[in-house]
């Protein structure tokens, strides 16, 4: 996290900002595990919100959340999960707003910017196996799925990437929050599904992953284990408070990878994978991935170069995988 002080002149205006600040956020319990923790961490930085009534929690319903039975991609891709918070924020009923990175579009809505990005949790993917699953198999991730078994999955990122390994799986969608999931792959309904293991840990769930997969087996979303935080771009007041709570990491890796999508400009459609990472010299390791869903093709690469040049790293990685991709990966 930033230091302390760099928060120092963000609280002094704060102080005569008035209060209650209005927090929206999804109702999940894992949206409002993300918003509480968030808001526990503002408290931290800013103790002279300690003795008021600082903030006042707003659950809005998002279209994502209201529509269970299509993928996002039939219905209008993820930002569905933001769109009518971002119409909260923009008709002035909340004052910001708590993300999943992932769930946010590639390009912010008019009048609205992402202000803070959190410290990053475990970006990887963790396969979670029914009852009845075989023994792990040393090496093999995905070893232990017997051939023809059921996979539950709504991510086109993660269906592609399965199959390209183990084409004689099948895949069918799966929607729902985490414990719904889980309660589906309890009943029998899947062999398995994939889930974000950041958000298993931050549940409590950690114990539900079978295989936690290597970030190079399964390309993560990008933004996945990050926590972002949007606000009005004119409330300068706010921006500069949360600018001054901002993980510098996680600054750095999610402007690398939102840059790599925002180069592929790929559709909701199209599987996309992206992960940074600060290797142990401070430099940036970006890896990016296209792929078909049905796992037919699959193009992978990475680059690495200082974090300052961050986006710079994204629109080039991403130039460079729309390059040598079929044209129909983009249609």
């Amino acid at each position: 996290m930033s230091s302390g002080s760099a928060t120092a002149q963000p609280v002094r205006a704060h102080a005569h900002r008035t209060l209650p600040l209005r927090v929206g956020t999804r109702g999940s319990p894992l949206a409002l595990w993300q918003t509480r923790t968030f808001l526990e961490r503002v408290l931290h930085f800013c103790p002279v919100l300690r003795n008021a009534r600082a903030f006042e929690e707003h659950v809005i319903a998002t279209s994502g959340d209201r529509i269970q039975d299509k993928r996002l991609a039939d219905i209008g891709g993820k930002g569905l999960f933001a769109k009518e918070i971002h119409e909260a924020l923009l008709d002035g009923r909340i004052d910001f707003a708590v993300h999943s990175l992932k769930d946010l579009e590639t390009e912010m809505p008019p009048g609205i910017v992402l202000a803070c990005a959190m410290k990053r949790e475990d970006a990887r993917d963790a396969l979670v196996l029914g009852p009845g699953a075989g023994e792990l198999v040393e090496g093999d991730p995905y070893g232990t799925v017997p051939a023809g078994a059921l996979i539950g999955t709504a991510s086109l990122r993660r269906q592609a990437q399965l199959l390209h390994a183990r084409p004689d799986l099948r895949v069918e969608m799966i929607r729902g929050n985490v414990g719904s999931r889980l309660g589906k792959l309890e009943s029998g309904a899947f062999h398995g599904t994939l889930l974000a293991l950041a958000g298993l840990r931050r549940l409590g769930l950690e114990h539900h992953a079978s295989v936690v997969l290597d970030a190079d087996t399964m390309v993560p979303a990008a933004g996945q284990g990050i926590v972002g935080i949007t606000v009005r771009e004119a409330d300068g007041e706010l921006r500069e408070l949360l600018g001054g709570i901002e993980d510098r990491e996680a600054r750095a890796v999610s402007r690398a990878e939102r840059a790599l999508l925002a180069a592929l400009d790929g559709s909701c459609r199209t599987p996309i994978g992206g992960h940074a990472r600060l290797l142990p010299d401070g430099r940036l390791h970006l890896t990016g991935l296209v792929a078909r869903p049905d796992g037919s093709f699959l193009l992978k690469r990475s680059l690495h170069g200082d974090t300052a040049d961050a986006e710079r790293l994204g629109m080039e990685l991403g130039d460079s995988l729309r390059a040598d991709s079929p044209a129909d990966i983009f249609g």
